[in-house]
């Protein structure tokens, strides 16, 4: 099938990085994409080799004149042009047009999962658009998980992987992973993190800027600069494809928003959510949601820690104790707990498949 899948990128790579993996998901099991995109730019850095199938166009205002595709993605509630609607309401059969959301735990999204919008006027009036709700249980649409993944990680050398990029990692050494917003925590995790063998690799971007301050000093791609026994090195810009490994890589990993946010979950490593933070303080409630149900059968050595590290980290606590690495959860359970729940996670059908069952079934394409 041909689908056209429309992304517009709002800050911080997050729309597009999930838009980009869902394209090259879809292409890779035989389907034709075009994403239509406002801000391809993000694209040189993360996906530099392109993919077969999966064609990029430069969402314009002005639209020209094309035939819409068999399935429509607008991802994130993003509104395709009116001119672009009217077009699916003219094609017999319409298009299955869909919405995809942005993932939660929360208990709505079970509820919203797969429900049908029709649209009564112009532009599009008698189509239908139907909610598509990513989520961590088997009544949502699951995570996108392209097939293999769990092999490629299991097979992976991340020693090797390390040491072909100059980070050889000391006896002793913990190797983090530090993918964030702006936090004013940063200071106090990096002097806690100071104190015992540990070698941060600092992606760039925000996370870059914020050491760089701190430090005094500017980043240098393949240099090691030191804090205490704290060893930095500086990252570059990695395709999504590396991206991973580098998660596969470090005993823990602090990312950011949705793409990495759930890549970090399928590397099967400890991990520190820095949710993207909102004006309203949704993003606390989102957060204690993801919780309540990640943590649901972990140990205590694993739960209570880790609640208290996650929003000190996101300044939900005032404590800054929980970012002391003495305070975090028994690294032996945490490991043992993020295998466990990745493998939970395996057993429901991914993203894509289900985006695939879905456009199979006739009660959808009708509302």
């Amino acid at each position: 099938m041909h689908w056209d899948l429309f992304c517009r990128v709002i800050d911080n790579y997050g729309d597009i990085g999930v838009c980009w993996r869902l394209a090259a998901d879809l292409a890779g099991r035989g389907q034709a994409v075009r994403l239509w995109v406002d801000d391809p730019s993000a694209l040189a850095w993360m996906a530099p080799q392109g993919c077969p199938r999966v064609e990029v166009r430069h969402w314009r205002e002005h639209w020209d004149p094309v035939e819409p595709g068999d399935v429509v993605i607008e991802a994130f509630g993003c509104d395709p042009p009116d001119a672009y609607i009217e077009r699916m309401a003219a094609r017999t059969p319409p298009p299955m047009w869909i919405n995809l959301e942005y993932l939660s735990a929360e208990d709505y999204v079970e509820r919203s999962h797969g429900l049908p919008s029709p649209r009564f006027q112009s532009p599009g009036a008698g189509l239908v658009k139907r909610f598509f709700y990513p989520g961590f249980t088997p009544n949502t649409g699951g995570l996108l998980r392209e097939p293999g993944l769990r092999a490629e990680r299991a097979a992976f050398d991340g020693t090797a992987w390390l040491a072909a990029r100059g980070f050889v990692r000391a006896p002793h050494e913990q190797v983090i992973s530090l993918f964030c917003y702006d936090t004013p925590r940063l200071p106090a995790w990096l002097e806690a993190l100071a104190e015992q063998p540990t070698l941060l690799l600092v992606t760039p971007g925000l996370a870059t800027r914020q050491v760089e301050a701190l430090l005094g000093r500017s980043a240098c791609e393949g240099r090691i600069d030191r804090l205490g026994a704290l060893r930095l090195g500086w990252l570059p810009a990695l395709p999504q494809p590396e991206f991973d490994r580098l998660l596969w890589a470090c005993d823990l990993n602090v990312v950011r928003g949705e793409d990495s946010f759930v890549r970090a979950q399928w590397a099967e490593r400890p991990f520190i959510w820095h949710i993207y933070p909102q004006s309203d303080g949704a993003h606390a409630l989102k957060l204690e949601a993801f919780l309540d149900r990640y943590l649901l059968h972990a140990p205590t050595t694993v739960g209570h820690p880790l609640r208290a590290l996650w929003r000190s980290w996101n300044g939900l606590a005032a404590d800054l104790a929980p970012l002391r690495p003495a305070s975090w959860p028994d690294p032996h359970a945490w490991q043992g707990h993020s295998r466990q729940w990745a493998g939970q996670l395996a057993r429901q059908a991914d993203l894509c498949t289900q985006l695939l069952a879905l456009t199979q079934t006739p009660a959808a394409h009708s509302g």
